[in-house]
C-alpha cells in the first residue's frame, strides 16, 4: 500500500510540475482551461507568476516527498489544496454554481485526501537539533 501511495503522490506531482509549465511557458493558454483571462501585461504576469509558484511548490513537495519518503513534505500540498478547495466551496455558497464547478473541487479534494492518506503511511522525519 506504501508503494502504491508513493506513485500515486509521485504521477500526481508530475501532473502539477505539468501544469505549472504550462503556465510558466504559455500563460495565457493554461489560464483558459482555468476560465481565467488576463487583462494586460500585468494580468498575464500575475498568471504566469502565481498559477506557476502554486502548482510548482506542490508539485516540487510532491515529488521530493515522495522521492525522499518524507511525508512531512505532503503537507504543503495538502495545505495548498485544501485552501484552494475552502474558497472554492464559499465562492459556491456565496455566489453559486457555475458549469462545470464540480471537477476543480474533487481534484483538490482528491490532492488533499491523497496526500494526508501518504502522510499517515510514509515516514516522518524530525528536525535534528544542532548542538553548538
Amino acid at each position: 500500500m506504501r508503494l502504491i501511495l508513493t506513485a500515486l503522490v509521485f504521477v500526481a506531482g508530475m501532473f502539477d510540475l505539468f501544469l505549472a509549465i504550462s503556465f510558466l511557458t504559455g500563460p495565457e493558454d493554461a489560464a483558459t482551461g482555468f476560465g481565467i483571462a488576463a487583462t494586460g501585461i500585468g494580468g498575464i504576469s500575475t498568471i504566469r507568476a502565481d498559477f506557476t509558484s502554486f502548482f510548482g511548490v506542490a508539485a516540487f513537495c510532491m515529488m521530493w516527498g515522495a522521492w525522499r519518503r518524507n511525508a512531512d513534505l505532503l503537507l504543503v500540498p495538502a495545505l495548498l489544496f485544501g485552501t484552494s478547495f475552502v474558497g472554492r466551496a464559499i465562492n459556491l455558497a456565496l455566489v453559486g454554481a457555475y458549469p462545470g464547478w464540480p471537477m476543480p473541487m474533487v481534484v483538490e479534494a482528491g490532492h488533499v485526501l491523497l496526500m494526508l492518506a501518504a502522510w499517515r503511511m510514509l515516514p516522518h522525519h524530525k528536525l535534528r537539533e544542532i548542538a553548538g
